[in-house]
């Protein structure tokens, strides 16, 4: 039996809106949802994509796909692949067209508090100073 493979989305929000909505800059958690999903269902995510008001129809995209290698994409939730593509509804209706399945996780969030935040913002803001979130 073939695996089910996976591509992740996650929304590269900008690091000024942790404080307002901390799941959208928190890339990592989205992909670690993403992965608990595919994981549940014995699916393999073997893409992490990450992107921010990427057009539906953008080649990155479609090339895992156009080459064979996606047969899902998923989402963390709804506000996520809303942030991620210019307009989801369209971002479904090429996923139909093309014959790949788009899901939504749905699970729960993590709880965000000061300690949190502050982990997120010292991972994304210092990347080039070598620093992994560990």
């Amino acid at each position: 039996m073939q695996d089910v493979r996976v591509a992740a989305i996650a929304s590269l929000t900008p690091l000024e809106e942790l404080d307002s909505d901390p799941f959208l800059v928190d890339t990592r958690s989205q992909h670690a949802m993403c992965a608990r999903w595919a994981a549940g269902r014995g699916y393999v995510v073997i893409r992490e994509l990450l992107f921010y008001g990427l057009p539906p129809d953008h080649r990155m995209l479609w090339a895992d796909v156009d080459a064979g290698d996606v047969d899902v994409f998923v989402a963390p939730n709804e506000r996520v692949l809303a942030r991620a593509v210019t307009c989801a509804r369209a971002f479904s209706a090429e996923c139909e067209r093309r014959g790949v399945r788009l899901e939504t996780a749905g699970l729960e969030e993590p709880a965000y508090d000061a300690v949190t935040k502050a982990r997120v913002h010292r991972r994304l803001s210092m990347p080039t100073a070598g620093y992994d979130g560990c």
